[in-house]
């Protein structure tokens, strides 16, 4: 279908993120060794959880979802631009960038939704531990997955189709590493501002609710921790919840940059910068600050490791 000088389904350009660095194969590697990294924490962070009987709660459970969606999440974006840059190819097809854009929708959705549920079984395990296992019971945790999905899902479903119904410029060259909305919609040929006043207050309230559900909670717990008379598990519990907000708050500030500050705060490189953050440095970090610190996935850990070297003694 084409308009004058634009035709709808023609392939885009994908400018990068390595056509502004001066060494851009060691860029390159540093994004490749990250992306391993992602995939393998994450993978190791599911199977332990499902071979190891200690970590079958509602909160290792949902670390598991998290780790699913870290996966999906990098793949998403990060293979096709590694592949590119190997091949010297910049180019996606109309029907690529669609997908690639509808699961980074989804995806990140679901993760927004996720982080802030996940934030709920913290404060009712350190704030109400007596009515814990009636509150996370296993029907309450499979609500809370299918809530996340379905969020992230009800987000990519709605966005997705208007953006890539606008007609998009002669030219079709993004400026950005992966099939991103505002990317996208500086690109179109008609005026864009209506939708993006709409996306605007949808990605109000899918940043702020679950970050408001995220501060909450953890001010409750960090109160309740200030309660406690034991000095060392008040530490822990302080040590672990503010690495936790740090994470979450990089990870929502960067989203709400992107998605929430006006465009005229905005440049190219900066954009790609946030958006390298939250899209290929959080799936690495996720894993490393929620599961790997802790001392029963580190003890899931050796005793998987224990068992893989006894049977390599008994193969010999």
């Amino acid at each position: 279908m084409e308009w004058g000088n634009y035709s709808m389904y023609a392939d885009f350009v994908l400018l990068g993120l390595f056509s502004n660095t001066h060494f851009p194969w060691l860029l390159f590697s540093l994004i490749f060794l990250v992306f391993v990294i992602s995939i393998a924490s994450n993978t190791i962070m599911i199977i332990l959880i499902h071979i190891d009987p200690q970590l079958h709660t509602p909160m290792y459970f949902l670390l598991s979802q998290l780790s699913i969606m870290d996966i999906l999440y990098i793949t998403t974006i990060v293979p096709k631009m590694l592949a590119d840059q190997l091949v010297g190819q910049k180019t996606i097809s109309f029907a690529g960038c669609t997908a690639q854009h509808f699961l980074y929708l989804t995806l990140a959705g679901a993760e927004f939704f996720l982080l802030g549920l996940m934030s709920y079984d913290r404060y009712v395990a350190i704030c109400n531990p007596l009515r814990y296992p009636i509150l996370m019971n296993r029907k309450v945790c499979l609500l809370i997955v299918a809530a996340a999905w379905l969020g992230g899902s009800v987000d990519g479903f709605l966005l997705t189709p208007v953006t890539m119904q606008f007609p998009f410029c002669a030219s079709r060259e993004i400026s950005h590493f992966f099939c991103e909305v505002p990317a996208l919609l500086k690109l179109s040929c008609i005026d864009t501002s209506a939708y993006e006043t709409a996306m605007y207050v949808c990605c109000i309230m899918m940043l702020l609710i679950p970050f408001s559900v995220i501060s909450a909670s953890y001010t409750r717990i960090l109160i309740t921790v200030y309660r406690m008379s034991e000095t060392e598990g008040r530490r822990k519990a302080v040590a672990t919840c503010s690495s936790h907000m740090v994470i979450v708050s990089l990870f929502y500030g960067a989203a709400m940059y992107t998605y929430v500050l006006p465009h005229s705060y905005h440049t190219p490189e900066q954009d790609k910068a946030v958006s390298a953050f939250y899209t290929i440095l959080t799936p690495m970090f996720n894993p490393l600050i929620y599961s790997l610190r802790n001392k029963d996935v580190t003890g899931a850990l050796k005793k998987a490791l224990g068992r893989c070297s006894s049977r390599r003694i008994r193969a010999f």
